[in-house]
Parts: C-alpha cells; sequence; structure tokens
C-alpha cells in the first residue's frame, strides 16, 4: 500500500482479478455490484487487469460483454492480449518434446490419463480426448487419436485422472514431472501442465510493465492454487471465501464468495 496516498485516496493503481470462481459468478455472470466497484477503482485511477487461466478463445467472449478495453492475461499467463484491439501480444508455448516426456512419466506412476490439450493464437481449439470432462460448457473439439494432440503448438495440456483426487494428481505430476513442466491447479477437474517456469506472475507482471505499473501497486484476487504465484508477485492478495485451502494460507485477506460479491466488498472498503 503507498505510503504516499491521500486520505481516502484508492491506494492500488493495479486490480487483478482472475476468472471462475472470482470474478465471474456461479453462473458465469459479473454482478452489477462488482462491475461498479470495478468501474469506480478505475475511475479512481487504477488500471484492472483479468488474469486467468483460459486461453483467450475461452475468455473473449466475457471481456467482450464487460466491455473490458485493456489487457487481460490469459492462458495461465502464457498470453497478454489487448482486448479493445482483439490482438495477441505475447505467447508462450509449450515444448512438445518435453511435454510427451511429462505426461510419460505421469503415466508411469499413476496410470492412464484422460487428456485435452488448448492450441495457441487467437482461436485455438481446446481438443478433447476420450475420457475427459469439460467443466462447464466451453466449446471443445473431441480427439481420439493422442497423435492429434501435437500437430500445432499448444499452450497447455489438461489432465484428468480416474480415481486420484484433483490434490492428488496434482501432487503426484509435480512430483514426477516437475522438471520438465510446470503443473498447476485452476479448478476442480481442471489440473494443468504448462511451459517450464510460467505462472500468472509471468504474464501478470508483462502487463504491468506494459502499463508502466509495479508488484507494488497491485492488488490481486483470486481462488485456486494457480493463483498463489500472482500473489506472492502482488502487494495484496485477496482470497475468495470458498477459495481452495492452499491459497487461503498464503493469502492477506479473505473475502466473501464469488457469489457474495467478494470483490466488490474489499474495493467498496478501500474507496471509502
Amino acid at each position: 500500500m503507498s505510503d504516499t496516498a491521500s486520505p481516502g485516496a484508492f491506494p492500488y493503481r493495479l486490480v487483478a482479478t482472475d476468472l471462475d470462481g472470482t470474478l465471474l459468478r456461479s453462473d458465469d455472470t459479473v454482478s452489477q455490484r462488482t462491475r461498479d466497484a470495478l468501474a469506480a477503482a478505475t475511475a479512481a485511477g487504477a488500471a484492472h487487469i483479468v488474469v486467468t487461466g483460459r486461453a483467450v478463445p475461452w475468455t473473449r467472449h466475457i471481456l467482450d460483454d464487460l466491455g473490458y478495453q485493456g489487457l487481460a492475461v490469459c492462458g495461465q499467463g502464457a498470453q497478454v492480449y489487448d482486448a479493445g484491439a482483439h490482438r495477441l501480444l505475447t505467447s508462450v508455448t509449450l515444448d512438445r518434446q518435453l511435454a510427451g516426456v511429462a505426461l510419460a512419466k505421469i503415466e508411469a506412476e499413476v496410470g492412464p490419463l484422460h487428456l485435452a490439450a488448448s492450441r495457441d493464437g487467437l482461436d485455438g481449439e481446446v481438443l478433447v480426448g476420450p475420457g475427459y470432462a469439460v467443466q462447464g460448457t466451453l466449446p471443445a473439439t473431441p480427439f481420439t487419436d493422442a497423435s492429434d494432440l501435437w500437430t500445432a503448438p499448444l499452450n497447455k495440456l489438461y489432465i484428468q485422472h480416474p480415481t486420484l483426487s484433483d490434490d492428488e494428481l496434482c501432487e503426484a505430476a509435480t512430483r514426477t514431472a516437475g522438471g520438465f513442466v510446470t503443473v498447476t491447479m485452476a479448478g476442480a477437474g481442471i489440473v494443468e501442465l504448462l511451459p517450464l517456469g510460467l505462472s500468472k506472475a509471468t504474464g501478470l507482471s508483462l502487463a504491468a510493465r506494459r502499463l508502466g505499473l509495479k508488484a507494488a501497486d497491485t492488488i490481486a484476487f483470486g481462488d485456486m492454487p494457480n493463483d498463489i504465484p500472482m500473489f506472492a508477485w502482488a502487494s495484496y492478495g485477496v482470497a475468495m471465501a470458498d477459495a481452495h485451502e492452499e491459497l487461503k494460507a498464503v493469502a492477506d485477506e479473505v473475502t466473501s464468495s464469488h457469489d457474495e460479491d467478494g470483490i466488490a466488498v474489499v474495493l467498496e472498503r478501500l474507496l471509502g
């Protein structure tokens, strides 16, 4: 928090919000109260950046509905997207050879996995293999031949296991393949393999730099372990009431749930 902020002034210049389980309610909408609170923060001089695990094709329609014109960090930090210009500014792709090695190591440890993959680009498809359960109603393209996964550049792989919990799968994948890929959990049924070293903090730092802002200027909101690096980077981290316990453990504050306008609760207090 800035020591130079005047009494009653909003103390942050950057508000970073996760999407699912944080900005979005359970019905995938953003409440009017939260919209108003974010508008008030931006009117007070702060920039709002969406920082999401979703790649651009799964994010763009939400940003358009919000009338969002700024930068967004998508794909767990892999993509910095200019929503106003509908343009991809940066993109990091997964080394497919390393990813193949990582998958083999994980399956040698836990048995066969159900797979999906996010292809790179503004219109990159999400490919979904047999047995993989897509969360929600987001568009996906089925595949049956695993070789189809590797025919185009990827942002990430998604893995599911028929019996292991998400926490168990994430732990096993990190232990066996953490030297080849970054493993993260982004939500229920969403364990991901990313380019090694990539996180939301990577993309957020790039986007902030483009805006002339720093970690010390930033308040971040999230709900899952994939938000931990973002909290570590930001000056202040706020977890939602129904957040994963690992994120709550490192948060500076726990607010109301995403269905109870948790972001707005904090911003309204800070705005006075």
